[in-house]
């Protein structure tokens, strides 16, 4: 693989921060250009912050370039206040930029969803996650890969209540070999194989990855 310039959307977010700093330190990336609401106290030589307004996704096309697109955007409920605003952030936003990047020739597309994503699905996150690899995997990206993790284990401060009462469970659970391949993932380690996966040479495209094999990929790495 070329050095290659990359773009991650949802670089504030737990995994898109470690995306952003393995792919930093990444010697097969050029460039790392990274679109935000607000600007990161980061920087790096390599870095190429864009600020943008989400509201007005189409008048940033032109600066959507590069040569593969990391997506990590995401928000909870709790946060965005209700499911129209949560389904504009995860569903709108996200498709719109990954169009907008296949339509500018962006060549790989490597997608954060969430373990258990079905558009069938009877519960609204499963079903719009769902919903959203069914319209990604449409898109003309050479390679596209969806990546469905389990619970993720965040950087201390990042975590919600919530994922910290699932953690404990699911420890728990694991002590006891019980529920395997849905055992928390750091986000630092799904970054990584997300990075790796683009580097290899696959064929198959979309490629889904559900949590063992997202697992049996962190054991051979």
């Amino acid at each position: 693989m070329k050095k290659s310039h990359a773009l991650v959307l949802g670089a504030t977010g737990a995994t898109g921060q470690m995306l952003v700093k393995e792919l930093l330190n990444d010697a097969d990336f050029s460039h790392v250009s990274i679109y935000v609401r607000n600007k990161p106290a980061i920087q790096h030589k390599k870095l190429i912050v864009h600020q943008i307004d989400f509201s007005r996704l189409a008048d940033y096309k032109d600066i959507i370039e590069g040569d593969v697109l990391f997506s990590a955007l995401g928000t909870t409920l709790k946060d965005a206040g209700s499911k129209a605003q949560q389904y504009l952030v995860d569903y709108t936003y996200q498709f719109e930029f990954a169009k907008m990047a296949s339509e500018n020739g962006v060549s790989y597309y490597s997608m954060v969803s969430s373990a258990g994503s079905n558009k069938n699905a009877p519960f609204f996150y499963p079903r719009m996650k769902g919903a959203l690899e069914e319209e990604v995997k449409k898109l003309r990206f050479e390679r596209i890969h969806i990546f469905q993790p389990p619970l993720l284990i965040r950087q201390h401060s990042l975590m919600r209540s919530g994922e910290k009462r699932a953690l404990k469970i699911l420890n728990v659970l694991n002590r006891f070999g019980l529920l395997n391949f849905q055992r928390p993932l750091s986000v630092s380690d799904l970054a990584q194989t997300m990075i790796n996966e683009i580097k290899k040479n696959r064929t198959v495209s979309p490629k889904v990855y559900k949590p063992k094999d997202i697992f049996s990929l962190k054991r051979t790495s």
